[in-house]
């Protein structure tokens, strides 16, 4: 995990990956704040901290993380409202945020502590807040970064609905993302299972400036698409969950 974190921490701001992503969950958290003027967010599993950012463009945020290495990124850019918890044991007191977030996290977790998570997550929400969740998705995309990003298992539709109605939530949008660079995703896992999977930060060192720019721009185009239709599949599955009001 330090590996994957040290690799996110080069690439994040700038790779096509992470802007693609960006462009992807602003309208999730444009809607899950819609009722809000000043709404409280947590971010479990905040990594090198990069996406309080993003995440202050729409109300006070915080975030929590397991891991030193992490932290100790987000504190060096600034970050202060962070904290070392387990998503699965929040430090915080019931519905006391009215969003709550958790990009690429949940994944990692064996089965009890992915149950667990969603339950804290649905915790601490208030009545009628939001989650907003980004996952790995379709296990035959299973590659190299799954070894970095120590994945244990990669969601459908299907599987990731089921796991969050189990934990109370109300599903109110699902869509895949990266489906207009899944041939290329596609082709790079299939000869990674051709010649066995290891641990590799290839696929999140920032290509060369024209590959990187062509598919920025593929994954904009994407996004524009998303406002408007759901992706019926692609290497990425986002959700935006809501906690009944009763």
């Amino acid at each position: 995990m330090d590996r994957l974190l040290e690799a996110t921490a080069r690439a994040e701001r700038d790779h096509f990956w992470f802007r693609g992503f960006r462009r992807f969950m602003g309208p999730l958290l444009a809607e899950a704040v819609r009722d809000y003027a000043a709404p409280a967010i947590l971010d479990c599993g905040c990594g090198t901290g990069h996406n309080l950012s993003m995440l202050r463009q729409y109300g006070r945020a915080v975030g929590i993380d397991l891991t030193w290495t992490g932290l100790a990124y987000a504190r060096g850019k600034g970050e202060r409202a962070i904290a070392q918890a387990t998503a699965t044991r929040l430090p915080f007191a019931d519905a006391c945020f009215e969003v709550v977030t958790s990009f690429d996290v949940i994944y990692a977790l064996e089965a009890d502590a992915e149950a667990a998570a969603l339950r804290e997550m649905f915790r601490v929400l208030r009545p009628g807040g939001y989650l907003v969740l980004n996952v790995a998705a379709m296990e035959l995309l299973t590659g190299n970064h799954s070894v970095l990003a120590n994945e244990i298992r990669r969601y459908s539709r299907a599987t990731l609905t089921e796991r969050l109605t189990r934990a109370g939530f109300n599903v109110r949008r699902m869509s895949y993302t990266n489906a207009t660079i899944l041939p290329i995703v596609a082709a790079v896992r299939l000869l990674q299972r051709v010649s066995g999977h290891g641990e590799s930060q290839q696929e999140i060192s920032i290509p060369p400036a024209p590959v990187n720019a062509a598919l920025t721009a593929a994954l904009a185009v994407e996004a524009a698409l998303l406002r408007v239709v759901n992706m019926p599949f692609g290497s990425s599955l986002m959700a935006l969950a809501q906690k009944p009001n009763h």
